[in-house]
């Protein structure tokens, strides 16, 4: 007979486990995070300043050498098919969403095996990134044409409701904002953990949404303190970074100074590692969900069987958030 119990989580739990687990593999982390998550992140740091050189070139004008190295110059005659900014942001996005998948893809299954106390390699992690991106990429494509949709619908909606109603069209639409926002919140919290289903179980397209679901029943207040957390401070790095590269370039040679260099590194690398603590939290959240329901008890007992087994937590740092007794 199997016991689990489990106490109230905190974020605070989630943090420190995660913790645990990346200093536990810190090379191999550090590995990961050359790879996938520093051009990510560096990619995120860079593009608005790149795009504000784009459209507002300075006086020596390095638009001129973009567009040669990115082959942006039409014919005398001809009507380009895509603008140059708008070429530059179909290859950024592509770029992003690749990365990230791979990120995810490898983050994800490092910390499964490290939560377990098995043995992380990097050759096995890239071996499994190539066998999960499949499942990653349609569950994400999924994911946001769930979520587009949703803002399309909203959206002809009030613009519908808003000609037949146009003296309250202001508070229409303030209300239609809101209830987007929640709608689409309620979502985000429920599908936290669909990408490290769809690495870890194999699944894809909506049967990680639906497992997402289920497994966040009465863990949805920690999976949005999660979501919230990172999502302000990443947001306030990006938006940083935002801030710096609307500089006046053509006036002044900012872009080209040490201090903005230093500024473009020390971001990079704080966005590198949130990201990196974020999928990592994500992993550990989806294992303490198992829990809750029941499902990890199962699986330890098949991992070690032993009569006494312990989740591989650190003596006086985490508390033995979940133990077993087989018996």
């Amino acid at each position: 007979m199997a016991n689990v119990s489990s106490p109230n989580l905190s974020l605070f739990t989630i943090l420190s486990e995660s913790k645990r687990i990346l200093n536990a593999h810190s090379r191999h982390f550090l590995a990961l995070c050359v790879l996938f998550l520093l051009p990510l992140s560096f990619s995120l740091v860079v593009y608005p300043t790149l795009l504000n050189l784009i459209t507002h070139p300075p006086p020596d004008n390095p638009k001129v050498l973009l567009r040669s190295f990115l082959d942006f110059h039409p014919r005398e005659h001809d009507q380009p098919i895509f603008s140059d900014t708008q070429f530059l942001s179909i290859l950024y996005s592509l770029f992003v969403f690749a990365f990230s998948i791979l990120a995810i893809g490898s983050i994800t299954f490092s910390v499964f095996h490290g939560f377990y106390g098995r043995p992380v390699k990097l050759i096995s992690t890239i071996k499994s990134v190539f066998l999960s991106f499949l499942p990653l990429f349609v569950t994400v494509v999924i994911t946001q044409v769930v979520f587009s949709l949703i803002v399309v619908a909203f959206g002809g909606f009030l613009l519908l409701v808003t000609k037949n109603f146009e003296l309250y069209s202001n508070y229409l639409v303030i209300s239609g904002g809101v209830l987007l926002v929640l709608v689409l919140g309620y979502l985000q919290v429920n599908w936290t953990l669909a990408c490290v289903v769809a690495v870890v179980e194999s699944s894809w397209g909506f049967e990680p949404l639906r497992r997402s679901a289920s497994l966040m029943r009465g863990m949805r207040k920690l999976g949005l303190s999660l979501f919230l957390f990172f999502g302000v401070f990443g947001g306030i790095l990006v938006w940083t970074c935002g801030a710096v590269s609307e500089l006046d370039i053509a006036d002044s040679d900012g872009w080209k100074s040490w201090g903005y260099v230093v500024q473009i590194v020390v971001t990079s690398t704080l966005l590198m590692l949130l990201l990196l603590y974020y999928a990592a939290a994500n992993t550990v959240l989806y294992m303490y969900c198992k829990a809750l329901h029941g499902e990890l008890a199962v699986e330890i007992a098949e991992e070690f069987a032993r009569e006494y087994v312990s989740l591989p937590f650190d003596d006086g740092k985490v508390p033995h958030v979940i133990s077993v007794v087989i018996g």
